[in-house]
Order: C-alpha cells, then structure tokens, then sequence
C-alpha cells in the first residue's frame, strides 16, 4: 500500500492506512497538534476523516507519535488504537523508525557527505535552537547524517537520515555549516518562499508495523512546487 494516495478529502493525503495506523502527507503551514494559535489542528482533521469515514457516532480515537515543524512538509504517523500507540512510542524512542529528509540549500557543504554532531541549546523564548561544537548546561546531542544527491541550478538536494530527534535538528545543523534551508529566513536564509514553508521534506519512513509485523516503507509525494519539481 506504500505510496499510494488513498485520499485527498479535505486536503488530506492519506499515504497509508490500516487498522492500527494512518500515515499522512502534511502540507507546509499545517499544525499536527494544537498550539496557541488556535489553528485547526491536522490530527483534528484526520479525527474527522476517520469519523466520516467509518460512520463514528462517538469521538474518534487518535494518538499523535510525532510531530513536524510548521512550515515544514511530509510523513507524519498517527496511531488509530491504543493497543499501536505505546508501540509505536517505542520505537521513536528506540531508533527502530528509519526517517528520511529531502532538504534544498542554495550553498553547496564542504563535503558532499558527513556526519553532523551538535549540542543543541533551545531558547523557548524566540522557538529556536543553538548548535555548540561542545557540550553546554542544558543542551541536548544532534546527529545527522546528509548526503547531496542532485544539483540543480541554484540549490542542493540533500538527503538527510536522523539519528535523535531535536527541536529545529536539520534545520540548526545545516544552517551551522553554512546551509540554511531555502526560505529558512529564521535559521539565516536569505528570503521566505511565497508560501512561508521551507523547503524540507519528511520524504520516507521505514519500519516494522507495531501490529502485524509487516513491513512498511512509505515515501511522501514533493510539495508542487517548480523547484521541487526539479528533484524528480
């Protein structure tokens, strides 16, 4: 069932469903959970796709296990049962989800491959992390890893694998080595794109079905967009 759209009802992409989890393709400026702004959250529009759907008289039971920035774009997984959820916890927290980003820069990294490791510091009050060659008080460990897999005429495709999962990771690790994200204009890109995403993408997702065993590999179709376009 892996990359197959099942849905775009209310601009929902549903890239994967089954009994015990629902994996959808998020637009950039699409909030998974609700927060301050008072936005409609995507996890409250997959409760009612899931409640028309199958004709739920009551609430719908959703569980949300991870989450992606704002402006950012891609796989997000949510679990339909409380049996999944705990299971899936897990397996964040265990390394055994193998998650995959496509990221555009305009600057070209010293190598064409490498290891990134970062102390990330948050600062709650701007929502932004620091990135420390060293330890500091209250900072936490960032690894990822990227490689560049296309040139286009202005900018880099890279593919990122994570190895722990931060506040802001890819975004304050490449814009450390001098690769902010096009339209990254809080992490020093130059310029917002016209739609106030940036151009990072959760593209894949790899693991064991927490349920059935089976495995899953699910990959997210790019944000229409000319640049985008340019990476298939």
């Amino acid at each position: 069932m892996a990359n197959k759209t099942l849905s775009n009802k209310n601009n929902l992409q549903v890239l994967h469903e089954d009994n015990h989890i629902i994996v959808v393709n998020k637009r950039a400026g699409d909030i998974v959970q609700g927060d301050k702004t008072g936005d409609k959250p995507l996890s409250d529009v997959v409760k009612s796709y899931l409640k028309d759907k199958y004709n739920k008289p009551g609430n719908v039971y959703l569980g949300t296990v991870h989450r992606l920035d704002r402006p950012t774009s891609g796989l997000v997984i949510f679990s339909k049962t409380s049996k999944a959820l705990p299971r899936l916890n897990k397996m964040f927290a265990t390394k055994d989800i193998t998650k995959t980003y496509w990221a555009l820069v305009k600057n070209k990294p010293k190598k064409d491959s490498d290891r990134l490791v970062h102390w990330l510091k948050k600062n709650p009050k701007n929502n932004k992390s620091y990135a420390h060659s060293t330890e500091v008080k209250d900072s936490k460990k960032a690894v990822l890893s990227y490689q560049i897999i296309k040139k286009l005429d202005n900018f880099y495709l890279l593919e990122i694998t994570l190895e722990t999962g931060r506040h802001h990771q890819i975004r304050t690790q490449l814009s450390t080595i001098g690769c902010p994200i096009k339209g990254d204009l809080k992490y020093g890109f130059d310029r917002s794109n016209k739609d106030a995403s940036i151009s990072l993408h959760a593209r894949n997702i790899k693991f064991i079905h927490p349920v059935s065993k089976e495995e899953l590999d699910i990959t997210a179709p790019l944000p229409k967009d000319p640049v985008w376009d340019a990476c298939i």
